[in-house]
């Protein structure tokens, strides 16, 4: 009985000795913006996100960036209208297009420039 005993007590110390590993949770590091106009309303974001940065995050730095750039050109409003996003050694790169607007714009994929620039804030996501 002994002989059954030892090794479950030796597994048993040596699963608690192991110390735990995790890994850090490391933020996206945003790039930067360019923001060119178009045609009128039309705009269009280039943005780039390095580090732990996935698909997400770029676009999400690019819809913040026409939240507060539509807010900037005094409107309420944007529409957005594609996002191409290509990864090139660890850097994901935006290009985003939007047209901004006073009032609402029809379609299913409209932003509320005010609102949206707040959750940028919150979430520690930079903008223009």
């Amino acid at each position: 009985m002994l002989t059954a005993i030892l090794p479950a007590m030796a597994l048993a110390a040596w699963s608690t000795s192991e110390p735990q590993v995790t890994k850090a949770a490391s933020s996206p590091s945003y790039e930067g913006i360019k923001t060119r106009l178009l045609d009128g309303d039309l705009v269009d974001f280039r943005v780039a996100v390095s580090g732990d940065a996935i698909t997400a995050d770029a676009s999400d730095y690019a819809e913040c960036a026409a939240a507060q750039y539509t807010l900037i050109r005094g409107y309420l409003f944007a529409l957005h209208l594609r996002t191409s996003v290509e990864e090139d050694a660890g850097l994901l790169t935006t290009d985003a297009v939007y047209t901004i607007s006073p009032d609402l714009p029809r379609g299913t994929r409209t932003i509320d420039a005010e609102v949206t620039v707040a959750a940028c804030g919150q979430s520690g996501i930079p903008t223009v």
